[in-house]
């Protein structure tokens, strides 16, 4: 085998033209409709509604959403495109699609077909917006160790708890919530008894609370969200009951893929301003790429972008064939894209000089979108983390590594 893949073959990529033909069609639709307001959003927090509804027309709500549930089909290195390119110019965009993703990956996975007739169609002609609650206040990648409880009232459940961070909430019509219905068998354990709810707008007892400022992705918004006594029915348990951890690990393992593209998409755009920027711009009467600090600067950063976006369309290949690896894979792109872009934005930054640091310019608003995909979906030690431990298990199953060393390692 080739460490840690089968095969030389598990390294190519499979882009296909309805792949190209995606790209031409948002890049298109970005550069004339969403760029021009990428600095208002920025400055005025706000993603205008209008634009919602044009991406919405174009059909860019249903990628990655099955044909027979209304999307426009496509599959996860389509989503990957998608994120890209919006991300290329304007990134808080491409959290409304993130968001929408996380709400309907595990009803794809593990819904009834009753869920998914009835909550897919509408995410993916974009009527209606999903967000997905499971960070609360005490726990953020400790996904076992959440609060928020579902007790069972006959063919009911009664939520309480409160959640914090959730992007999407103060747009959801949908919010998929992760509460405890049983206490955990033992610690080693403590990931069984998680459930997962979906709770509608509207619901008796649910609150979208106050918005928190952050420093990046600012026009995409996160909210408090408290459930007090929400009552759902049976109906609208999303796979087993015990079981969310599970659902929300098999999640974040194909929705964080699309963080790492997000990170490509702002390295690209970075990169590319850079290398105008340089053949523009003159000092000391010479062009600034005639100095060969500012020619490595550039082709370290190409480097860079290109390593990033091979890792993260490979996870997305890798999870298309159904191959078990792309798990690691996609642990991998998304704290290497992530780290990769912060310093490809900062080296374009300099290049820029004073230039680089102004609003109008754009560059900056990039260096505090990047640090928060660093962040969210699993921070990337934890992605760091996670790539070890699956990596190990593989060996295991394989007998590379014996159980007792397993054991003692993780």
């Amino acid at each position: 085998m080739v460490f840690p893949l089968e095969t030389l073959e598990d390294i190519r990529l499979d882009i296909r033209p309805e792949h190209e033909l995606l790209r031409r069609s948002v890049r298109e639709f970005v550069e004339r409709e969403a760029a021009p307001h990428a600095n208002a959003i920025d400055e005025r927090d706000e993603i205008p509604g209008e634009l919602l509804a044009k991406a919405a027309q174009q059909g860019f709500f249903g990628v990655g959403i099955p044909e027979e549930y209304g999307g426009q089909g496509g599959d996860h290195v389509s989503v990957v495109v998608l994120s890209e390119e919006f991300c290329r110019r304007v990134p808080a965009i491409s959290v409304v699609f993130g968001s929408n993703e996380l709400f309907s990956l595990p009803i794809l996975l593990y819904g009834t077909e009753d869920q998914k007739r009835k909550y897919l169609p509408p995410i993916a002609r974009g009527e209606k917006f999903g967000a997905f609650a499971v960070t609360e206040p005490c726990c953020g990648s400790d996904v076992a160790g959440i609060q928020t409880t579902a007790e069972r009232r006959g063919g009911r459940w009664v939520i309480r708890g409160r959640k914090i961070f959730i992007s999407n909430a103060d747009i959801a019509d949908y919010i998929i919530v992760l509460a405890r219905t049983y206490p955990p068998p033992d610690k080693k354990l403590r990931y069984l008894g998680l459930t997962f709810f979906v709770v509608e707008k509207g619901a008796q007892g649910l609150k979208v609370g106050s918005k928190f400022e952050k420093m990046g992705l600012r026009g995409s918004h996160i909210n408090e969200v408290v459930l007090d006594d929400v009552e759902v029915p049976d109906e609208n348990r999303v796979g087993e009951e015990g079981m969310g951890f599970v659902i929300a690990m098999e999640t974040f393992d194909r929705t964080r893929i699309g963080v790492a593209a997000q990170a490509v998409g702002m390295a690209q755009y970075a990169f590319e301003k850079a290398f105008e920027y340089a053949h523009q711009r003159t000092a000391f009467g010479a062009p600034l790429a005639a100095f060969q600090a500012i020619q490595f600067d550039l082709v370290n950063m190409l480097a860079e972008v290109m390593a990033a976006r091979y890792l993260t369309y490979l996870a997305a290949h890798l999870a298309d064939q159904g191959k078990r690896e792309f798990t690691y894979v996609a642990s991998l792109a998304k704290f290497y894209a992530t780290e990769v872009a912060e310093r490809v934005i900062s080296t374009a930054i300099n290049v820029h000089g004073g230039v680089g640091v102004i609003r109008e310019t754009g560059l900056e608003r990039y260096l505090r979108d990047i640090k928060i995909t660093q962040i969210y979906e699993g921070a990337n030690n934890i992605q760091r983390l996670v790539a070890y431990r699956q990596l190990v298990r593989l060996l295991r199953e394989k007998g590379v590594i014996s159980d007792e060393v397993a054991a003692r390692v993780t």
